[in-house]
């Protein structure tokens, strides 16, 4: 028997390949399996499955993850015995001390927030209802602070937020992103993008939040990377939505670096609806 584990977790992006494992390289989901193996005594790694593989360089405060574990061995490390109600869903505490030791185990530019047995059905991909992430550029160079250096981008240029919110409006909803993704093989390119706004924060910086069912590789940065000429005032605010409607790459689109982009949050259905919802998700869209 297994416990599906639901991994809450956030994570400092700069000194990571991405997500994804890689030969040779230090990757978020190898040093978190590595983790979950060590603490839960386990023959080797757990397969970790996550809402969204973010590139080299991304943030994460939001992200989720689940492993498959033997019941034993999360029985063994909560404390409570195999096949019982305790044993399959942990108390609150005896879980807070498995996190504990996660804690102890990571680097820290990993945290793991909640780590328990996640509700019947729920799968951290294919159930989720979509995703929010943020990008973050400090157009006053001048007055950029260098403490947050890793996590926005200095830009030399003011930028016109109206302009920008303007061509945004005329992306939201489900089109083939085909123009804004790199491009997998059977892959689809359709996502449903519900939101695409920027605001001022209290320091002035410009940060977008964008939120979607699902991204393909490279589609917030390059979203970010249409907006700016507009912003700039060197493109027109229909330039984006034009570029979306041609459903090829546009070389003028520039690709923004990825340290600016952060996973904010993954919102997922009611418990009894997850399965549903992972069936929904799993289906190919035209």
């Amino acid at each position: 028997m297994a416990v599906r584990i639901q991994i809450d977790l956030s994570y400092d992006g700069t000194a990571f390949s991405g997500w994804a494992a890689q030969p040779g390289r230090r990757t978020v989901e190898e040093v978190l399996a590595l983790a979950v193996g060590r603490v839960l005594r386990l023959a080797e790694p757990p397969r970790l499955t996550v809402a969204g593989r973010t590139d080299a360089g991304v943030h994460a405060r939001g992200q989720v993850a689940h492993a498959d574990v033997p019941e034993d061995a999360w029985a063994a490390a909560t404390g409570a015995g195999p096949g019982t109600e305790a044993g399959r869903g942990a108390n609150a505490n005896a879980a807070g001390r498995v996190r504990w030791r996660l804690a102890r185990a990571l680097p820290p530019d990993v945290r793991v927030r909640g780590f328990a047995p996640a509700p019947d059905g729920f799968d951290a991909r294919f159930s989720a209802l979509w995703r929010r992430y943020s990008y973050r550029i400090c157009d006053h160079p001048a007055a950029a602070d260098p403490l947050r250096r890793h996590d926005t981008l200095w830009h030399p240029r003011c930028l016109d937020l109206a302009a920008m919110n303007a061509a945004a409006a005329a992306l939201l909803g489900e089109h083939d992103f085909a123009a804004f993704c790199r491009r997998r093989e059977g892959a689809t390119t359709v996502r449903a993008l519900r939101r695409l706004d920027w605001q001022r924060d209290a320091e002035g910086v410009a940060v977008a939040s964008v939120v979607a069912d699902a991204f393909c590789h490279n589609m917030v940065r390059a979203l970010v990377g249409a907006l700016l000429p507009v912003g700039e005032g060197s493109r027109a605010p229909d330039w984006p939505a034009a570029v979306l409607a041609a459903a090829v790459r546009d070389p003028a689109v520039r690709v923004v670096p990825p340290h600016g982009l952060c996973l904010e949050e993954v919102r997922y259905p009611e418990p009894g609806r997850l399965a549903e919802r992972a069936a929904l998700s799993r289906r190919v869209r035209d």
